[in-house]
């Protein structure tokens, strides 16, 4: 049973009856997030009815809030394994005990170089990159550390009609020596290098359950590989800036506002989001406050 409730921005709230109680998941933009509420997600690694619904939510709102969840380690990585088979991090790692679940601790002793601070998508610079992730707070800061959700699917729709025929059929490079492995002594970044070569990616993407066009360029893409066409370019100089700036342009979009939500962490928050369709911004301005966080990434597919 489903029924509607009255929004702020008229926009529903849904009430949907399972099998452990109601599931209650209240929008929060008009374009990306919604936050749930009336479930456990312990129950829901345990109930398939409860997780389809998750599930469906998720395909709608693209990134869902839960408060109060004090669930375990082994429940978390159990719900997130409902979504598909979890990855580690070649740099982060994971727990011991808990392959698949990355301990994402920021205190005073963490070096310099955070990573979280840039607009991105997780693992595009793998052939295939993560379908999604599972994210607890288990130690907030009493101000700040938010995290930013950005909807693609809508940044790729409101893009101007001459751009979007300009990328058509454009792919993109993205690579982890270039991110992770720039701070890393020559010798490492290689190796990193060696085990995870530059990725090819469409720069607009179609998400393989919806249908929707994605687009698909963020802090981990590098440059386009086939940018170099007679209607592109009309003398050799104009191969990198004309593509660099286009490059540059796309990424911004990400950064517009009215793509976007912004969460507030208290411990014992999660936000399930699809990595598909999303970008997202851990915000660094904490210091020197401590944050813990517990992210189980789920293995994803080529994109097309």
């Amino acid at each position: 049973m489903e029924k509607s409730l009255s929004h702020p921005e008229g926009a529903p709230a849904l009430v949907r009856s399972s099998s452990l109680g109601s599931l209650k998941a209240e929008q929060l933009t008009c374009t990306i997030g919604a936050e749930v509420s009336g479930v456990n997600l312990g129950d829901a690694s345990r109930d398939a009815g409860l997780f389809a619904e998750l599930r469906s939510l998720l395909l709608q709102h693209k990134v869902l809030f839960l408060r109060d969840q004090d669930i375990t380690r082994a429940e978390h990585v159990a719900f997130a394994r409902r979504f598909g088979p979890l990855e580690d991090h070649p740099v982060a790692g994971s727990d011991p005990e808990h392959p698949g679940l990355v301990r994402i601790y920021k205190d005073l002793d963490s070096p310099p170089e955070h990573y979280e601070n840039a607009l991105h998508t997780d693992g595009t610079w793998r052939e295939a990159p993560a379908m999604g992730a599972v994210l607890r707070c288990i130690e907030s800061p009493p101000v700040g550390g938010d995290t930013i959700w950005v909807n693609m699917a809508e940044a790729y729709r409101r893009l101007p009609e001459h751009i979007k025929t300009q990328i058509q059929g454009l792919a993109a490079r993205h690579s982890i020596e270039a991110s992770f492995g720039a701070v890393m002594p020559a010798e490492r970044r290689r190796e990193l290098r060696e085990r995870f070569p530059d990725a090819e990616h469409p720069v607009v993407r179609t998400h393989p359950e919806t249908g929707e066009q994605i687009l698909f360029v963020n802090a981990f893409a590098t440059h386009f590989v086939n940018f170099h066409t007679p209607e592109n370019v009309r003398f050799g100089q104009d191969y990198a800036p004309g593509a660099g700036h286009l490059l540059g342009y796309l990424i911004s979009q990400a950064a517009v506002p009215e793509y976007q939500v912004r969460f507030r962490w208290q411990p014992n928050s999660v936000a399930i989001w699809d990595n598909r369709s999303t970008q997202h911004y851990a915000v660094q301005d904490y210091w020197p406050a401590v944050r813990r966080m517990e992210r189980a990434g789920i293995v994803g597919d080529r994109p097309f």
